[in-house]
């Protein structure tokens, strides 16, 4: 009997994840492929878009030779990175790689923009007072969005920005290839802080105030369309490649942030989400625009009529278990251990004591957001002893992680004005019990995680776009999202953890003049 079901693409920052994901919500088949981010050290980071669109390619046929049935696609939906930058030419290609929201090069043009002789936070008085009254937020004045890389593009690499036909987030990128439309919606455009958020706001169009005052130019804006729409069906050539039926619709992306929402299952006005991915983040749907400009926290349009998600943001979660992986403990070289795969640093983490033999890690391998936006900030391991080993520094990481989020939490949680007594955790740090089970004793909160917690970005995106074609609303979508385990917090642990997140609170305030005058 044929089963209908939806493509989901979930670009994240380590690579595309496509799935097929029946109308029920169950995954028959995913694919993963992997896209290296080129660092420099001017504070660039890159990808290269094609490298992304071969992933998809490859993981859509992996997916059918599963058995999943190519007649039986009914959409596609796309959800994955933001606040990055695609430079499109006249014929709808990328004329140059990816600037990812990570990247910083557009540092002090976006600082010359944004402040003024008297800056609050960065900002001039006047700069600010406008982009919080209508969007909630503002481009940031660490050059690392789509204004940051607008200015760096059309500044220091003027041949490139003059072959610019359209500058387009990675979502909409993905849409335009599917569709040949170059399109976004309020929700994709949200880091560019261009249009009028406010609950009342009449219409969706870029507001030509904050264009002009960004610097920005119009004509190399995409069209806007509301979130939710559809772009268009499946190109002809591009079903021909994917193996797929030609015209099948394809829904306009949402960040991940909006899919995480959905992929929790927690949609009910403050019931709250962690991820943990290569970055991380806490959010709840809330009933009201706001914006703590100090520590990094807003919130921006959601998926209901008058209501908005909590948004911030950890630079670094998910991906410091990599930098720990393959910079210390793998390999073959002098010192190293063999160990290749993420069970096996797990399995030696659960050898060290809660605590890590009080060895403290901060996660800031490339500064931070929220709750301080500081880019200077860098990474760094606290009271290593002679008895210290590799086992207390991967536990350490796991729990800095998670000290971080308690940070962060502390900060969520007066931004909402109420705690949040249940967190549900996804993403790929979410597979690990012991990382669940440290995050609970840490932030001192239930943890329930979802089932399949690296895919529910992916599940979120097939269960949006199956709201966005008219068979389900945002509650059956929630329904649809199984809890595989519960953690309760570990009062023995939190004896532990508790002076030490007291130290870690500490930690900025002592070591970021150290970092700014390192890396000036």
């Amino acid at each position: 009997m044929a089963e209908p079901w939806i493509l989901a693409v979930d670009l994240g920052t380590g690579g595309p994840k496509t799935g097929a994901v029946t109308l029920s919500g169950e995954l028959l088949a995913v694919a993963h492929r992997t896209v290296p981010t080129v660092f420099s050290d001017d504070g660039g980071a890159v990808q290269d878009p094609g490298g992304w669109w071969q992933g998809i390619v490859e993981g859509v046929s992996e997916i059918l030779e599963h058995g999943v049935v190519a007649g039986d696609a009914t959409g596609i939906g796309i959800t994955g990175q933001w606040g990055s930058t695609v430079p499109v030419g006249a014929e709808g290609e990328a004329i140059g790689p990816c600037l990812l929201w990570s990247d910083t090069r557009g540092r002090a043009l976006a600082a010359g923009r944004l402040g003024g002789p008297i800056s609050v936070v960065g900002y001039s008085p006047a700069n600010l007072v406008r982009w919080l009254r209508l969007t909630g937020g503002a481009p940031s004045p660490g050059g690392a969005d789509p204004l940051g890389h607008h200015l760096h593009l059309a500044r220091r690499e003027p041949e490139v920005y003059a072959r610019v036909e359209t500058l387009l987030e990675p979502l909409d990128y993905l849409g335009m290839r599917f569709t040949g439309r170059r399109a976004a919606t309020q929700a994709s455009m949200i880091l560019s802080w261009l249009t009028d958020n406010r609950p009342r706001a009449t219409g969706i169009a870029y507001s030509p105030a904050l264009v002009r005052r960004s610097g920005r130019e119009l004509v190399k804006l995409p069209e806007l369309m509301p979130t939710g729409s559809v772009l268009g069906g499946l190109q002809p050539s591009v079903a021909l490649e994917l193996g797929l039926p030609e015209g099948i619709p394809v829904v306009a992306g949402i960040p991940d942030l909006h899919t995480g929402y959905i992929g929790s299952g927690a949609v009910a006005p403050y019931a709250g989400h962690l991820t943990i991915s290569t970055s991380s983040w806490i959010s709840c749907e809330v009933p009201f625009k706001r914006t703590d400009v100090l520590h990094q926290v807003a919130s921006v349009p959601g998926l209901r009529p008058g209501s908005y998600l909590v948004a911030n943001n950890h630079e670094t979660a998910g991906v410091c278990l990599q930098w720990l992986r393959d910079s210390i403990v793998s390999g073959d070289g002098p010192g190293a251990s063999g160990i290749d795969g993420y069970e096996q640093l797990v399995a030696l983490a659960s050898s060290a004591p809660v605590g890590s033999g009080g060895v403290l890690f901060t996660p800031w391998l490339n500064g931070e957001r929220s709750p301080v936006d500081d880019r200077t900030l860098r990474a760094a391991f606290l009271n290593i002893s002679m008895t210290t080993d590799r086992s207390h520094l991967v536990r350490a990481v796991l729990e800095g992680v998670a000290f971080n989020a308690r940070w962060l939490l502390d900060s969520v949680e007066r931004f909402i004005k109420r705690p949040m007594p249940v967190l549900r955790i996804l993403g790929g740090g979410a597979i690990s019990d012991l990382w669940c089970q440290i995050h609970a004793d840490i932030l001192e909160r239930r943890v329930e995680r979802v089932a399949e917690p690296m895919y529910a970005n992916l599940r979120g995106a097939a269960l949006f776009a199956s709201m966005s074609l008219g068979n389900i609303d945002l509650a059956g979508a929630a329904a649809r999202v199984r809890v595989d385990r519960a953690f309760a917090p570990d009062p023995k642990a939190q004896q532990v953890y508790a002076p030490m997140y007291a130290e870690y609170r500490r930690l900025y305030h002592r070591l970021h003049g150290v970092y700014a005058r390192l890396n000036a």
